[in-house]
Parts: C-alpha cells; sequence; structure tokens
C-alpha cells in the first residue's frame, strides 16, 4: 500500500462496517461480537446510515457511528471511539436508551419494541480498574435476572486486548482494529488469512491507494487530532478547575476552622476575663477582709495596753493600801 492506513479512524471504520459493499462484513462482525447474546446467527442486515465518501470530505460533523436492523427487527449500534473522556458512559447509556425510544411512535405498544444491541470499540482504556477487554451491560439485578430483553451495551477496549493467538473471530476483528494500521497487503500474517479479513484489508488498500480516499482519510485524521487534542485540553482544564474547587473547599474548610478557633479563643478569652473580674473581687475582698482583721487586732492591742495600764494602776492602789495598813499597824 501507499500509505498506511488506521481502521480506527471514523471515515475508514464507517467504510469497513458501514457501507453496502461491505454489508457482509458488518454481518460477520455482529456475528462476532455477539455470539453469546443471539439465539441464531444473523444472516441479513439493513444498513440505516450508510457511509457517503462525500459526507466525510465535506463535512466534519458527519454522523460517524453504523445503525443497522436485522431480518428479525433488532437493532445495532456500532461506535469507534479514539479517546475517552469524563461522561463517554452516560452518551453510551443515552444513545442506547435514545435508539430504543425511538422505535415506538403514538399509539404503539410496548410489546413491539425490539432489542438494541450497541457496540463501542475504544482505544483508550474506560476503565482502569478492570483487566479484561470486553465488557456487556444489561438491564439485570445483582442476582443476574432480567428485567427486560431489550439488547444491552457492549464495550471492547483495544488497548487491553494483547492476545497473540487468535482463537474467535471477535478477537480477529479486535486485532484487525488495534493492529490494522502495522498491517503490510503483501505480507499479511496467518490471523488475516480469512475471506473477511482479506476483504477488510482491500478497503484499508482502497483508501491508501485512492486519491479521493486518501484525501478524506487523511481529513478526518487531521480534525479528530485537533479534536483528541481540544478534548484533552478541556479535560486538562476540567482537572485543573476540579482542583481549584478543591483548594477553594479546603481554603473555605480552613477559614471555617479558623473561625471556630477564633470563636473558641474568644469564648475562652472571655472566661479568662469573668475569671480575671472574680479574682479581682476576691482580692478586694481579702483586702476588705485584712483592713478588718488589722482593725480589730489594732483595736485588741489598744483593749490589752488599756486593761495593761488599768492593771498597773491597780496594782498601785493595792500597794499604795499595802504600805497604808502597814503604817497604821505601827
Amino acid at each position: 500500500m501507499k500509505h498506511r492506513i488506521d481502521p480506527k479512524i471514523d471515515c475508514v471504520f464507517k467504510a469497513l462496517l458501514g457501507s453496502e459493499e461491505n454489508r457482509n462484513l458488518l454481518v460477520h462482525f455482529l456475528n462476532a461480537v455477539l455470539v453469546d447474546d443471539l439465539s441464531s446467527p444473523i444472516t441479513e442486515a439493513e444498513i440505516l446510515n450508510p457511509y457517503n465518501e462525500k459526507e466525510f470530505l465535506d463535512d466534519k460533523l458527519s454522523v460517524v457511528d453504523v445503525k443497522a436492523k436485522d431480518g428479525e427487527g433488532r437493532l445495532y449500534q456500532i461506535e469507534i471511539q479514539l479517546l475517552a473522556y469524563r461522561h463517554l458512559p452516560e452518551r453510551m447509556v443515552y444513545t442506547w436508551c435514545d435508539i430504543i425510544s425511538q422505535q415506538l411512535q403514538s399509539g404503539h405498544d410496548y410489546s413491539l419494541l425490539k432489542p438494541v444491541f450497541s457496540i463501542w470499540l475504544l482505544a483508550e482504556n474506560l476503565l482502569p480498574g478492570e483487566a479484561n477487554y470486553a465488557h456487556e451491560y444489561k438491564l439485570q439485578n445483582c442476582l443476574g435476572h432480567t428485567l427486560a430483553d431489550l439488547g444491552g451495551i457492549h464495550l471492547l477496549e483495544l488497548k487491553k486486548f494483547t492476545a497473540e493467538r487468535i482463537e474467535t473471530e471477535e478477537q480477529r476483528w479486535l486485532k484487525f482494529f488495534k493492529d490494522g494500521e502495522r498491517l503490510d497487503d503483501t505480507a499479511l500474517p496467518d490471523w488475516m488469512n480469512t475471506d473477511e479479513m482479506r476483504q477488510a484489508m482491500s478497503t484499508l488498500k482502497q483508501f491508501s491507494e485512492k486519491e479521493r480516499d486518501y484525501h478524506a482519510y487523511q481529513a478526518r485524521q487531521n480534525y479528530l487530532r485537533e479534536q483528541r487534542t481540544l478534548q484533552i485540553e478541556r479535560e486538562e482544564d476540567l482537572r485543573e478547575m476540579e482542583n481549584i474547587k478543591l483548594e477553594m473547599e479546603q481554603i473555605e474548610r480552613e477559614m471555617e476552622q479558623i473561625e471556630r478557633e477564633k470563636e473558641q479563643i474568644e469564648r475562652e478569652k472571655e472566661q479568662i476575663e469573668r475569671e480575671k473580674e472574680q479574682i479581682e473581687r476576691e482580692k478586694e475582698q481579702i483586702e476588705r477582709e485584712n483592713d478588718q482583721i488589722k482593725h480589730y487586732m489594732e483595736q485588741a492591742r489598744q483593749d490589752l495596753q488599756r486593761e495593761r495600764m488599768e492593771k498597773q494602776s491597780l496594782q498601785e492602789e493595792i500597794d499604795r493600801l499595802k504600805a497604808s495598813l502597814a503604817h497604821s499597824q505601827q
């Protein structure tokens, strides 16, 4: 091939699974991924939004997922996602529910609802805490009992897919999407030696060798690169805003703590002032009591001095009387 082509670029992805000439690849891909969900293999599928080359050349906002319906009326949505972002799970659930709800028109009965299977190929890991690359979500309770058989959401994380030995058709497709850009069409590995993989490789070759198709590929690649850059910047801005918010919340908590401590200090200060006033009052009381004691002691000293003087005067009077008595006896 003249140029390396990444099958994860959305215009290539949609040409692989969403074009009329590759409808058999869509059927094969769906049977590979949903082998455990379908009671019988899909034999025919109608592409509801087929790939249009002009859309990708002229409209950067063209719809890039693949929607299809099989012969039993079951609906399928397949989407490639190059960048994992915060609210991607909510988007997955919303689009799945939206496709379910769009089946019914006014007056239609709920029994007309058909299962909807949403398949997401993820270039970046969305669930870093889980080792498995494949995840399936359905309307079930914690015991595994199904509330309503309305299909489900399948997530396939390409970065976590590391198998070298291909054992299932699902693994073959995952390895193709993960390693397709590095493949050489003149020396394909053994795991690519199937009719479907050779057909998929011819689609990559078409984008590589036809100038118009390669122009569409480059335009989408550049646009998606810009979008990834903007998304990364938005995520960084959001993380920075979250960090600022957390810091502000921390500052507010610290300010509240400081206010509480300040109030506590004020209360302690008031308590100390009250205790100080109490001490002053007790000191004044002690001083008054001391003054009163001093007054009583001074009064007692005066009374003692007076009694001593009276005793001395009385003794002198006794001595005088004794002397007078003794003189009269002579």
